[in-house]
């Protein structure tokens, strides 16, 4: 077993790489502009045996390890429930559904959440977030047994999303990519050969103002990192250092109509479906308000694997 936690921060002026070890940082030698140039100079195992200049971790501001040169590539409705909050038959669905987000919503892990003046609906998704170890230019077969030659670690990621931009006006990559809506980190988990199986087995929990809204495990994954990285071979170049976000589980805010009820919604005037749409949202107290505080965990039951805390407040324009 060789895991690793590691984070990019800020001290003195300066942007570094350490490992993170109970709350003390082992600074790595070098400086790495990007996630990229970080996974493909530093093996897994060289950084479990680092020693050196240490730091605490209060010492420091921490920083996305995810940087803003990275592609930002999400999977929508990748959990059984939540693909039936979500109005969808889980039987009847048969595809991977994939979008974008802008790099510019690319924040810290701790960072406050600005909810534009214009978003009426604002909700949250917890996600694991795959990062890339090699790059990928063509058609290739992902497996079980391969998967570490394309995984190198993993990151908590909130797709947060403003679903009366979203929804109504079916634009996936608008509603998701306001600037801070998609906090990555604290913590970068680089994993060894051995450790895969992780992937498979990690808690995910997500609260506001201390209550319980989403409590999942990847176990409960549609469409698994294999099968997407073997998909999205088939469609699109990736670096190292790029980020796959798996999808979100059940007990967000959203409430989507029955597909019973959209097959009545459909027969409707499109003006009047969508005022209908936001009238339901408009019940729907779940929804994030200013000075609401959402924080995101996702670890192993055996705590050899624990992401940190995502902790963002939600804030106005100013």
């Amino acid at each position: 077993m060789s895991v690793v936690h590691v984070v990019r921060f800020e001290f003195e002026n300066a942007i570094h790489w350490g490992v993170i070890r109970q709350g003390r940082i082992t600074l790595v030698p070098g400086a790495f502009a990007t996630t990229g140039d970080f996974i493909n100079n530093n093996r897994v195992e060289a950084l479990a045996r680092l020693q050196g200049q240490e730091l605490d971790e209060y010492e420091v501001k921490l920083l996305s390890p995810l940087t803003r040169n990275q592609q930002f590539v999400c999977q929508g409705a990748n959990y059984r429930q939540h693909m039936i909050e979500s109005g969808m038959d889980p039987d009847a669905k048969k595809y991977n559904m994939i979008f974008t987000k802008a790099t510019s919503c690319l924040v810290p892990a701790d960072s406050v959440l600005i909810k534009p003046k214009s978003v009426r609906f604002l909700d949250y998704e917890i996600e694991l977030g795959l990062v890339m170890k090699r790059a990928i230019t063509g058609a290739v077969s992902v497996t079980e047994a391969n998967l570490h030659e394309f995984i190198a670690g993993v990151v908590i990621v909130n797709d947060y999303s403003a679903r009366d931009v979203q929804i109504p006006q079916m634009q996936f990559y608008k509603g998701k990519s306001f600037r801070t809506f998609g906090p990555v980190g604290p913590y970068l988990c680089l994993l060894g050969p051995d450790d895969m199986h992780y992937l498979k087995a990690l808690n995910l929990r997500l609260t506001v103002n201390d209550e319980v809204r989403q409590s999942d495990s990847t176990a409960n994954l549609v469409y698994g990192p294999a099968e997407t990285l073997t998909e999205l071979s088939g469609v699109q170049d990736l670096a190292p250092g790029d980020l796959i976000a798996t999808g979100t589980p059940a007990g967000c805010a959203l409430s989507i109509p029955s597909p019973a009820k959209q097959r009545i919604a459909a027969l409707m005037p499109e003006a009047t479906k969508w005022k209908l749409f936001l009238k339901a949202q408009e019940g729907r107290t779940q929804y994030l308000k200013y000075g609401d505080v959402v924080e995101a965990r996702i670890r192993s039951a055996d705590g050899v694997i624990d992401l940190g805390v995502q902790r963002n407040r939600v804030v106005g324009e100013a």
